[in-house]
């Protein structure tokens, strides 16, 4: 039994995270984000799907789709082989990646409240009912 005397244990902070999806398709969300601005940070696809433990297939099957699925390319590549190669976000890539860093912003904002509510309404420990 609880003790109203005793403080509830603090629960991890939760991570909210927004996505987009449209029908069945994932346009945009946090994975594809955080390539996008690996890409920005290392000039390189493969560099952006090595730091987050992504084959490099994975990572340029994901700009591929992100390629396609924008009105105009997100990322731009250049092959060339070792030294010459490369991979830059386009302006449109930039955009992309700051409007959606403000739009999760604004999205935790706007819950903050209900939802430290919710997780004060959590069971100590993580435990489920039976």
């Amino acid at each position: 039994m609880d003790d109203p005397t005793q403080p509830k244990p603090s629960h991890a902070s939760p991570i909210t995270r927004l996505r987009f999806v449209f029908g069945e398709k994932r346009i945009l969300g946090p994975g594809r984000v955080d390539l996008l601005e690996g890409i920005g940070a290392t000039g390189s696809i493969a560099a952006a799907g090595r730091r987050m433990g992504m084959s490099y297939k994975r990572a340029w099957t994901l700009v591929e789709e992100l390629n396609a699925t924008f009105d105009a390319p997100l990322v731009e590549m250049h092959r060339g082989g070792a030294g010459h190669g490369g991979a830059q976000l386009t302006p449109l890539g930039l955009e992309i990646t700051e409007r959606y860093r403000r739009m999760q912003a604004a999205s935790d904002g706007a819950i903050a409240a209900d939802l430290e509510e919710l997780v004060s309404r959590l069971r100590q420990g993580g435990e489920t009912a039976d």
